[in-house]
């Protein structure tokens, strides 16, 4: 009796430790959402430099694009799109809503949508834009215990799949952006 106590204790623990593990495998992996939303927003792609692996690849949703190989060529592509921005001198916002995850040990890919709102110079008096897009990740946890995004592609998409993404446990939801009508007139 007294083993079976032990193996059931044992095995509870096991559970618990699990599930501990898994919380904190969300946690890291929702921790990409919110520094791309930060970067965007800082228009500084130092910000997510370090959430690439060196081999990670990015898909364009451009068909006249060729995939983009290596986290420096990522970080790149990133500094001459933020470049433009501030060029501009504009702003621009991001987030995020995933829908599905797929995690073991080793590997997540995770499913979902994203909105991006475009703010020109005041002075111009240009209406704020958005747009939107469906976005497909897979992270691999290295040998660091870090996770590190391996595959990063999207395509557009509709706002209305964004606004109507519903919050599901455990998985990155944003900072609910209202729709353009409400939020353009809140922005600074």
């Amino acid at each position: 009796m007294k083993l079976f106590k032990f193996v059931l204790v044992l095995g509870l623990c096991a559970l618990n430790f699990q599930a501990f593990a898994q919380k904190n495998d969300n946690d890291a992996l929702n921790q990409f959402y919110k520094q791309f939303s930060v970067a965007f927003e800082q228009l500084d792609a130092a910000v997510i430099q370090d959430i690439y692996a060196e081999n990670a690849c990015y898909i364009p949703e451009q068909q006249n694009k060729e995939i983009t190989m290596g986290r420096d060529n990522i970080i790149e592509l990133y500094k001459r799109f933020f470049g433009k921005i501030k060029h501009k001198n504009a702003q621009i916002e991001v987030d995020f809503r995933v829908v599905e995850r797929q995690l073991d040990k080793q590997q997540a890919t995770d499913v979902g949508y994203y909105l991006i709102r475009f703010y020109p110079p005041k002075e111009t008096e240009e209406p704020v834009s958005e747009f939107a897009g469906k976005f497909v990740t897979v992270s691999k946890k290295k040998a660091d215990g870090k996770w590190y995004l391996t595959v990063d592609t999207n395509n557009r998409s509709e706002p209305s799949f964004y606004y109507s993404a519903k919050p599901l446990p455990n998985l990155y939801y944003g900072r609910q952006f209202s729709t353009l009508n409400e939020s353009s007139s809140n922005h600074d």
